[in-house]
């Protein structure tokens, strides 16, 4: 366990930060030798670079950072389960659209948009089909807001604690600024009948994957958008139109949006009743349960890392709920003996993403570190033991238990149950 001399407050972190940077900058963090000093002007300035590109790419060096992929059934149906964001290789609160995760039902459709409609049927007064370059005409708002799969942080479910990344658990969940139009003014078009209390939302991928949504959330605050981080939504991620519902679990977030029907009650589809129920501990199962909870999780330093030795590091990390705004994120370096308050890198947003950071000085002994989030709903993030009270042991749905890393001695950083 963590003594009090493991921790170290922020200004006394930063002061001692920038003592290192002057160390370095006076020779400090100097090569070993004359023989690994840098030479006097680097390859790389003595040649052209690379020309012009149409669009960007990350640096060669920077290849190993990739979505962690997860078939669900293997090289029968590479187009069926997920990809996963790497959050311990990423920093701030943005996930870049090309990491972002993926989960499908039965690939990507390759859609050609000229081609592609959004119907608006069922109860109202006139049905509407829009194509796309209709709705780029209307006007648009954008959302920045996380999306979750219900099933993230599944892994954490198994009987035995799996050693691997934090995002290969918890990366089933990714933030983007979401731009399109607001669903309300396209059903304000339409006329809802008075009898519209719920609709269906269906994708035009082959497993027209669809879900039901209560008209009052469509009306508060759904998007149907047609960019993401200011480009257009990529393929995988439901282009040319994606329903997204933010704070809600992820696969009501339709993508390849083809179809909204307004109905009296929830149309129960496949979607909906053979995945994404909630088994509960006296054999019921709750459905429907479409918020998703508050949640925190450290990322550095996290599964699979090695610390460097004892000395100062920052644990840092990513906290998120589906019903408001975090509020406060508390770190323990002791396995949930004592907490500190961790601060957050800017404002803290309702159904957003914020990252936490807290300085922590590491003596080098066996120690789990720990985090703790509160939203403005007053929901306090659960202890393992609080959550698995609630559910059967088969749910591996909407886990939000509190996520442990044990900190071994020779500086190896493992998932643990605690």
């Amino acid at each position: 366990m963590a003594s009090d001399s493991s921790r170290i407050d922020r200004r006394a972190f930063l002061s001692r930060g920038a003592g290192m940077v002057t160390a370095a900058a006076t020779g400090w963090a100097a090569p070993a030798s004359a023989a690994d000093a840098p030479a006097g002007v680097p390859r790389w300035m003595q040649i052209p670079g690379e020309p012009l590109r149409g669009y960007g790419q990350p640096s060669m060096h920077e290849a190993k950072v990739l979505r962690a992929l997860a078939p669900n059934y293997g090289k029968l149906d590479l187009g069926s389960g997920t990809s996963r964001t790497p959050l311990q290789l990423l920093e701030g609160t943005i996930t870049p659209s090309g990491l972002h995760f993926e989960r499908h039902h039965n690939g990507v459709p390759s859609i050609d948009p000229a081609q592609h409609k959004l119907l608006i049927h069922g109860l109202v007064r006139k049905p509407l089909a829009f194509n796309v370059e209709a709705l780029l005409r209307y006007p648009m708002v954008s959302r920045t807001c996380f999306i979750e799969c219900a099933g993230n942080s599944a892994l954490n479910t198994l009987p035995k604690a799996p050693q691997v990344t934090a995002g290969m658990i918890h990366g089933v969940m990714s933030c983007s600024e979401w731009t399109g139009v607001p669903l309300s003014l396209l059903l304000n078009e339409a006329g809802l009948e008075p009898t519209g209390k719920w609709l269906l939302a269906e994708g035009a991928d082959s497993a027209a994957m669809s879900r039901s949504i209560p008209v009052e959330k469509a009306l508060e605050d759904i998007l149907v958008a047609l960019y993401q981080n200011g480009e257009r939504i990529r393929p995988e991620q439901g282009y040319p139109l994606r329903l997204v519902v933010p704070g809600w679990e992820g696969n009501v977030s339709v993508k390849w949006l083809r179809r909204l029907k307004a109905t009296e009650g929830p149309t129960h589809t496949k979607d909906e009743t053979s995945k994404y129920t909630d088994l509960m501990s006296d054999g019921k199962a709750r459905q429907f349960t479409f918020v998703m909870g508050v949640k925190s999780v450290i990322t550095r330093p996290s599964g699979g890392m090695t610390m460097q030795g004892p000395g100062l590091y920052e644990v840092s990390g990513l906290a998120w709920s589906g019903a408001g705004r975090i509020t406060r994120v508390e770190v323990s370096s002791d396995g949930g003996a004592s907490w500190r308050d961790a601060s957050f890198s800017g404002p803290s947003l309702p159904k957003n993403v914020v990252r936490f950071r807290l300085p922590w000085e590491w003596n080098g002994a066996e120690t789990m570190l720990q985090s703790r989030a509160t939203d403005d709903t007053g929901r306090v993030q659960e202890s393992r033991a609080a959550w698995t009270a609630q559910y059967s042991p088969g749910n591996r749905f909407h886990n939000t238990m509190i996520q442990t890393w044990a900190v071994n001695a020779d500086g190896r950083v493992n998932n643990v149950y605690l």
